[in-house]
């Protein structure tokens, strides 16, 4: 194993390529609708040749304080102040980062990435070993339902059933009779030993996220995921009803976590990688949850195959009966850059092996860096 000087970071390149959508549009609530998203992907090459690669893939403008051109201006800013970091220290990694530019923990997220692949291929282990150890050798998977009309929801997840998926996410968030609507639909396409839930995605007022949250009491393998924006408003939704709740977008740190949860506002975490800065904060967040007694997807934002090895990895290391689900989004996408690896199968992602990510990159097909940043030395 090579320590010390020798991986000490000496180059970062920056590249871009665009992701399309696999099904058409994804349609979330408030008119949030997606068909190509710009991605960044970062490489950091250390003093003894040692590299390893990062995603960031913001999902739109609109989503969260994110977005692709945003987490490409970030890193411009945040790597000139890594070049001399040890990929091998995460922690240092991550105090050079924050001195060098608070928040923008999306783009953090790719450099984190990035590290912990490099740090791995030195080390001659994968990253879940280096996250603490892989609990299970691949994840149960789930897929998002874009926003639509009921029956082509439910059209959507007979499809994703009959390839082995159990897990389904609904976009929710308009009219809540309609949402009900939806809800009534996919659930009789579904079967006992499937999951389903209903994310507005912060869309619902309050009132009638609790109008919505009533009509769906007592469905069955049902839960109701981010109703509205604030942490506060999702805690009015939670009092009255019954139903599960999974927190997503409100939960961008472990201060949030705690607090959540010592105000019992949920049962489950959406854990989204880039959104609270990348896989050491994401680790620690992690073990809380289940240590909490959570339940947690885990998953981010969008991306392709990097961002879904960077997943597995993680998700790897969650006890089974505290992993819901996992998303591998490199399914979602049309777009490769690593060969479609990891590759799922029967509604299962296998957690890649070899050391690092456990993925090799295609970086011709990236074409010509859109920066990089050099060891003046």
């Amino acid at each position: 194993m090579r320590e010390g000087a020798g991986a000490a970071i000496e180059r970062i390149d920056v590249y871009g390529y665009e992701l399309t959508y696999a099904h058409g549009d994804y349609v979330m609530s408030s008119g949030r609708t997606v068909h190509r998203l710009p991605s960044t992907v970062v490489r950091v090459t250390t003093r003894d040749g040692a590299q390893g690669f990062g995603e960031a893939c913001p999902l739109g403008p609109t989503y969260l304080p994110a977005f692709g051109e945003g987490a490409r201006a970030a890193i411009r800013e945040l790597a000139p102040g890594l070049i001399g970091a040890d990929v091998t220290s995460l922690a240092g990694v991550h105090r050079r980062m924050d001195a060098r530019l608070a928040g923008h923990g999306y783009a953090k997220s790719a450099l984190d990435i990035a590290c912990w692949d490099a740090f791995g291929r030195i080390a001659g282990q994968p990253v879940a070993a280096l996250l603490g150890g892989a609990l299970q050798e691949d994840v149960p998977l789930y897929v998002a339902i874009p926003l639509g009309p009921a029956d082509r929801m439910a059209d959507f997840v007979a499809r994703e059933r009959a390839g082995g998926i159990r897990n389904f996410q609904l976009k929710l968030g308009a009219d809540p009779a309609e949402d009900a609507a939806r809800v009534a639909a996919v659930l009789a396409v579904t079967q006992d030993g499937d999951a389903v839930i209903g994310d507005a995605n912060g869309g619902w007022r309050r009132q009638d996220a609790i109008i919505a949250a009533g009509l769906m009491a007592g469905a069955r393998r049902f839960r109701l995921e981010q109703p509205c924006p604030t942490l506060e408003e999702c805690l009015a939704v939670r009092r009255p009803t019954a139903l599960p709740m999974v927190l997503d977008e409100v939960i961008t740190d472990l201060p949030t976590l705690a607090r959540a949860a010592s105000l019992d506002a949920m049962d489950h975490v959406n854990l989204k990688i880039g959104r609270v800065g990348g896989l050491l904060p994401a680790r620690l967040m992690r073990d809380a949850a289940v240590a909490l007694g959570m339940r947690l997807t885990i998953e981010d934002s969008w991306g392709g195959d990097l961002v879904t090895a960077s997943v597995a990895h993680l998700a790897a290391g969650t006890p089974p009966g505290a992993l819901f689900a996992a998303s591998f989004m490199n399914d979602w996408t049309l777009e490769h850059v690593a060969g479609y690896r990891p590759r799922s199968a029967g509604g299962r992602g296998p957690v890649p092996t070899g050391p690092g990510l456990g993925i090799e990159v295609d970086v011709a097909a990236l074409g010509e860096p859109l920066f990089t940043v050099v060891d003046p030395g």
